[in-house]
């Protein structure tokens, strides 16, 4: 910090002490000018000048450290009135900053929020002639035709049923209604809207629904089993897919287990980071990498783990594990 202070001031001290020196030599050359009581005064400028120095140095430093501190805080009313017109101009200067910063971002929080209000329109406005369009296709005779527009409809329907939760997922704390909810009509209604695809993929399940009642969200625990059950289709092929739900330890479990091609050892960490697919499968047209990801999220509100177990070429076994009722105390007053 001192090497900065000098070099950012060594104009000026170099005309001081030119100065200074300046007058040594015309003492020196003058005959008339006294030497000695020259370099007396000379050497006390330079005291009193290094004195001069040393108290700047001590204050611009306190001063430079305080803008430090407070370099990640956006209230400039706690910084120190500045003593100099230095300071005043480097102070005038960072609040003109923090109020530029405090403009751009309220102004990109507003643009954000207006993009996803009006994405949440859109979607809700596609609902109306997706749903025309199932009825339409459920009057279709030709049993092949009909059930391969129904695929590809629910397609369409999963994905913005993924994109319109994943922008409410932001606020999903004021989106939460905790109540008694029947495990196994949510499964056997998920069941039901992945029947077309489960059958063009020749996949069965094995319901073992031994607990049927869980506290939590209803909505989101369903769109949670909605994710599990994707995934577990889109990767198995020609075998059940086996649910259970059981009880151990005062805890409700729920055990989604598929026969499929399994997760690779290495991509177990990541399976639920945003955006992530496969290494092993890197090249899959059908993978988002979004589905576990807001899944995770979602039961990390409901206060519900998500445990995953797979072997390679063998299958994957993922647990959601429900939390007690007193867990929920803190988060309504049930």
């Amino acid at each position: 910090m001192i090497r900065r202070f000098i070099k950012e001031r060594r104009s000026w001290i170099f005309l001081v002490l030119s100065l200074q020196l300046l007058f040594i030599f015309v003492a020196y050359i003058d005959s008339m000018i006294p030497l000695k009581p020259t370099i007396y005064i000379v050497f006390l400028s330079a005291i009193i000048f290094s004195v001069f120095l040393i108290i700047r140095y001590i204050k611009e430093t306190a001063f430079y450290h305080s803008l430090e501190e407070r370099e990640n805080n956006l209230d400039f009313t706690s910084i120190p009135e500045p003593e100099s017109p230095f300071e005043n101009i480097v102070q005038q200067q960072m609040i003109n900053q923090i109020e530029w910063l405090k403009r751009v971002n309220s102004e990109n929080s507003m643009a954000l929020e207006q993009e996803k209000d009006d994405l949440l329109s859109w979607i809700h406005e596609v609902k109306t002639p997706l749903t025309a369009m199932h009825l339409m296709i459920e009057r279709i005779e030709d049993k092949e035709l009909k059930a391969s527009l129904t695929y590809e409809w629910l397609r369409i329907h999963l994905l913005l049923d993924q994109q319109l939760h994943q922008k409410r997922i932001s606020s999903i704390e004021n989106d939460l209604f905790i109540e008694q909810v029947d495990v196994e009509s949510i499964v056997i209604k998920e069941i039901k809207t992945l029947q077309t695809w489960c059958i063009q993929q020749r996949i069965g399940f094995d319901i073992h629904i031994n607990e049927t009642e869980v506290l939590c969200d209803a909505k989101w625990l369903a769109f949670i089993i909605r994710q599990l059950l994707t995934n577990a289709v889109k990767y198995s092929s020609q075998s059940d897919i086996s649910i259970t739900s059981y009880q151990q330890g005062g805890q409700t479990f729920l055990e989604v287990r598929d026969f499929g091609r399994g997760i690779d050892p290495k991509d177990l960490t990541r399976i639920f980071d945003k955006g992530f697919t496969s290494t092993t499968n890197h090249d899959d047209q059908n993978a988002t990498g979004m589905g576990l990801y807001l899944a995770k999220k979602a039961a990390k509100s409901l206060k519900i783990t998500i445990l995953v177990q797979s072997i390679l070429g063998e299958g994957t076994t993922i647990t959601l594990t429900f939390p007690k009722r007193n867990d929920f105390v803190n988060m309504i007053g049930v």
